[in-house]
């Protein structure tokens, strides 16, 4: 696994619930090191470890804590990185659904390595959606419902996100877009922030 995924759930736990529950994680699954290089690679078995000790350390569902991860990705002031990543999808959340497929590659341009699930969209029906996830570490679809909350939010959009088994071993997420209009959204500039 990518050193950028465990290190996102290291300041995950960092940020949100402080140092004592990431040391304490990081003791349950037996690791020695309490710090993940974001450019190195890990074994999957560390990775699934440090989450399932993050998941009893938390005392918290796996999903829940994967989907809190993936709002914490968007939705933290320090990951500006990310959503600008996302933003670029689509001036509106539909077509950041639609666009959701090209993400893998697009984050590869910036860090080659980076294996992220293989994602594909159907219209089911109007404003119906079913995104397909297939990853080789389970409840990536719980990530990415956070993540998909946080932008939905983000864009303004009103939305429902319902994790299902996929087919042939995958996850899927059914998406009911019910108002692209219901709020504000939030800021956003292509040219981004003037330093």
């Amino acid at each position: 696994m990518h050193g950028l995924v465990n290190r996102s759930l290291q300041c995950f736990i960092r940020d949100t619930y402080g140092e004592d529950p990431w040391t304490a994680t990081v003791a349950r699954a037996g690791l020695g090191a309490t710090e993940f290089d974001s450019l190195e690679c890990y074994d999957d078995a560390l990775s699934e470890a440090l989450i399932g000790a993050a998941s009893a350390v938390l005392n918290k569902p796996r999903a829940a804590m994967l989907e809190d991860l993936g709002t914490y990705l968007v939705a933290t002031p320090g990951s500006q990185n990310v959503r600008r990543l996302l933003r670029f999808s689509g001036t509106g959340f539909e077509a950041f659904l639609y666009a959701l497929e090209n993400l893998p590659d697009r984050a590869r341009l910036a860090i080659p390595d980076l294996d992220l699930p293989a994602l594909e969209l159907r219209r089911t029906g109007a404003g119906e959606f079913v995104l397909a996830v297939r990853w080789r570490t389970p409840d990536a679809a719980c990530v990415l419902i956070g993540l998909l909350r946080a932008m939905a939010d983000d864009y303004g959009a009103l939305a429902l996100f319902e994790h299902a088994p996929g087919d042939h071993g995958s996850e899927a997420i059914r998406v009911q877009l019910l108002d692209t209009g219901f709020a504000e959204g939030r800021r956003f500039d292509l040219a981004g922030a003037a330093r």
